[in-house]
């Protein structure tokens, strides 16, 4: 295959990457559903959303890693952002559907747990603890805290 062979199916490389994009977030999305769709109760089913969401940023290959990254200059944001909003809306909804205390800010909640699962690929190693049992950590500690 010669290297301008890809922009016969992708006009530039902007739209090039908005279609990775799009795949690693459906890859994501796919685990994040299957996880949830097995699990019980509210903390089951947010800490199930969150090890998928850690196997597959941490274990999914390269298209997961797209996900994660800052934009580069030229990238139309309207999709992504549209894409990124998609998938925050499923853990809008686990972080809902959690018992929490009157006066708990969800949203900034959800934003503080994508951001460290998020961050866990600047220091995860496949020889410490599994992605499922980092979820697993990350909601003690939540659940001790509130």
């Amino acid at each position: 295959m010669l290297a301008g062979s890809i922009y016969y199916y992708f006009p530039s490389k902007e739209d090039l990457f908005v279609a990775v994009h799009a795949e690693g977030v459906r890859r994501i999305s796919e685990a994040v559903d299957t996880a949830v769709a097995a699990a019980g109760e509210p903390w089951r089913r947010l800490e199930a959303g969150m090890a998928a969401h850690l196997e597959a940023l941490l274990e999914g290959g390269d298209f997961a890693q797209v996900v994660i990254r800052d934009m580069p200059a030229g990238v139309p944001r309207a999709p992504l952002v549209a894409l990124r909003d998609g998938y925050e809306d499923k853990f809008r909804g686990l972080v809902d559907a959690l018992p929490l205390p009157d006066g708990t800010d969800r949203g900034t909640l959800r934003l503080m747990l994508l951001g460290a699962l998020n961050w866990t690929r600047t220091w995860y190693s496949p020889a410490g603890d599994a992605p499922a049992r980092i979820a697993e950590k990350f909601i003690g500690y939540l659940r001790a805290a509130l």
